[in-house]
């Protein structure tokens, strides 16, 4: 018998001047789940993260969070011209636990170099954050969010402005947490390699949700639904992404 879900989404309706984004979305996502959400441009992918961390409060139905959320945003939050450290950024992370007006202590200081270590960057804890690569800065985003000890890690396109090597060195951090932590990961990527790679569910969202599957269970069938306009997609067969496929049904 399964737990209780750590994130439960019940007739999930959102829409701004008379635009409909999201509509009757429901879905369960439970503790130690590595979770993949895709879909096209437009699709309402971060406008449902917002939901889901509390930015986004206008909206219709039920959405219930069991326990702390981390959150890797899509767009840059600082001004990586401002002179501040790394270890500074990732302190903004304690924020709420430690309140405005107290002040860190050691120990603060000790859980950001044990952070670092794990993401394998405790070697720029005093570096300026104007001198990060995008692949740098990247996981010193993720430190920051992960300080806090979260349950659930959720990062908005965090491939963006990292190289290949970058993308599979953030993959393994990610596993790495999912295996020895137990933290519940959500991803929401474009990038269909990625997120088949390491996830064991996806979530399939075009404005409504089109699947929620195990993330084996998913077929051409199920992207050519969620992918509705000209394109061309990566396949997931036999456990491989080695298929392309366009509307047609043409495979490469």
């Amino acid at each position: 018998m399964k737990n209780d879900p750590i994130i439960s989404v019940r007739n999930l309706n959102y829409a701004v001047n008379n635009n409909q984004i999201l509509s009757d979305i429901f879905f369960d996502i439970y503790e130690g789940e590595f979770v993949g959400i895709i879909g096209p441009n437009g699709a309402g992918k971060s406008t449902l993260v917002k939901i889901i961390i509390g930015e986004i409060e206008e909206y219709t139905g039920e959405v219930t969070i069991k326990g702390k959320i981390g959150y890797v945003p899509q767009t840059e939050e600082v001004d990586v011209t401002f002179p501040m450290k790394v270890y500074e950024l990732v302190l903004l992370g304690l924020y709420k636990d430690v309140g405005p007006i107290k002040r860190f202590k050691k120990e603060h200081y000790q859980k950001v170099k044990e952070i670092l270590k794990i993401l394998n960057v405790e070697e720029l804890y005093s570096r300026q954050i104007g001198e990060l690569s995008g692949g740098e800065y990247r996981r010193v985003m993720i430190a920051r969010a992960l300080v806090s000890e979260p349950d659930i890690l959720i990062l908005d396109e965090p491939e963006a402005n990292i190289d290949k090597p970058g993308q599979e060195l953030l993959l393994n951090i990610l596993k790495k947490l999912k295996e020895e932590k137990n933290i519940t990961i959500i991803l929401v990527s474009h990038d269909l390699n990625m997120i088949f790679k390491e996830t064991t569910k996806i979530l399939c969202l075009n404005k409504t949700l089109h699947c929620h599957k195990n993330t084996w269970d998913i077929n051409i069938q199920d992207l050519k639904n969620l992918y509705t306009e000209d394109f061309q997609l990566f396949a997931h067969l036999n456990g491989t992404m080695k298929a392309v496929i366009d509307k047609d049904d043409r495979i490469f």
